[in-house]
């Protein structure tokens, strides 16, 4: 089959962007049509023959996507699929809208329901970028991305959490492959365990809530150090206390050690599916994770970490003041990722290729 890989936009670097490089492996020919492209922020797309929308030549498109918001429908239908079998969408918003005619299959992967339309609208408009699109612009917007929902001939959902989502709002079905771990190096340079916590996440605050970590730990005096940048970096880092140190993004190589010597992964966000909790797993570690979203199907509580049950710093204090790091096995830990591996993912997907196509 002759396939092509559509995603939203190529201009940053989280799990999302390790699933199109999954499926790059799977599928190494395959084409990436996205609406932006910034090869500066995002060196991992070099890999692929990306295809851009119109919108590559509109001013700051590259970095500010957000003022084009109601263009992205009209982007991505702007792309032509004639010669190609298969088309997979990866995407959290517009990309599924593409338009196929009867000969070539469509396969959605779904990262979520549009979050800033759906699932996320309240928190996503008390940020600045979002106020300025009208009433009038986000009805658009909701009515397109309906639309858009039905033009996938299949589903396939990163999570059940995702699933019900797409249910939900969308009214199709779908089939639940998870994303696969894919950091390339696993093996740590240094083998001395440090007395730090670890949040590894693009620091936007109004979903991830890095901030809950933050307070959490400036209030115990507790060693936090942070992977990741993002817009809220420089708001984050002013509410910060001495005891809490910002790392910027790093290599894989960089990122294992700090996961294979760090005493756990915090993760306070609510997440469609959640990989850096995988990640940190299959380097022997344990997750204290916001018990909602993702993390209820990657943590097992008392084996491989632990939940707290509000977004507050308060629920979380009460892990960190009862967290003994010889309660977790790490081979535990490690066992529990390898469901997640990139061999269980190719697989998964080929056989829901081959059922469905």
């Amino acid at each position: 089959m002759k396939v092509a890989l559509v995603y939203d936009r190529v201009n940053k670097w989280g799990g999302a962007e390790r699933v199109l490089l999954a499926l790059h492996k799977i599928f190494p020919k395959a084409p990436l049509f996205t609406s932006v492209y910034n090869n500066k922020t995002a060196s991992w797309a070099k890999v692929f023959d990306v295809k851009t929308s119109f919108l590559q030549h509109f001013p700051k498109a590259k970095t500010s996507h957000e003022l084009y918001a109601t263009l992205m429908p009209l982007a991505f239908e702007s792309f032509n699929f004639d010669n190609y079998d298969l088309v997979i969408s990866v995407t959290s918003e517009a990309a599924k809208g593409i338009i196929t005619k009867s000969h070539t299959r469509h396969v959605c992967y779904c990262l979520t329901p549009t979050r800033y339309l759906w699932s996320g609208y309240s928190d996503y408009f008390k940020n600045p970028l979002f106020k300025n699109l009208s009433k009038p612009a986000v009805s658009y917007l909701r009515n397109w991305d309906k639309i858009a929902a039905q033009r996938p001939d299949e589903y396939i959902a990163i999570s059940t959490e995702v699933k019900s989502r797409i249910k939900k709002y969308y009214g199709r079905n779908s089939a639940v492959i998870y994303p696969p771990l894919m950091l390339r190096s696993l093996r740590s340079q240094t083998k001395t365990p440090g007395d730090y916590f670890l949040v590894v996440s693009r620091l936007t605050n109004f979903y991830k809530r890095v901030d809950i970590a933050i307070k959490a730990c400036n209030d115990l005096k507790l060693s936090l150090k942070i992977v990741g940048s993002g817009l809220d970096e420089k708001k984050l880092m002013k509410m910060a206390g001495p005891t809490i140190e910002f790392l910027g993004d790093l290599t894989d190589d960089k990122l294992s050690d700090y996961y294979k010597n760090c005493r756990a992964l915090i993760f306070p966000g609510k997440e469609d599916f959640g990989l850096v909790m995988v990640e940190a797993q299959s380097s022997g570690k344990p997750v204290l994770g916001f018990r909602g979203g993702g993390a209820l199907e990657i943590i097992k509580e008392g084996v491989t970490g632990e939940f707290f049950d509000e977004q507050t710093p308060d629920s979380l204090k009460r892990v960190l003041k009862s967290f003994d790091d010889k309660r977790y096995n790490s081979k535990l830990c490690r066992e529990n990722s390898e469901k997640f591996s990139f061999g269980q993912f190719e697989k998964a997907f080929q056989s829901f290729l081959n059922q469905k196509l």
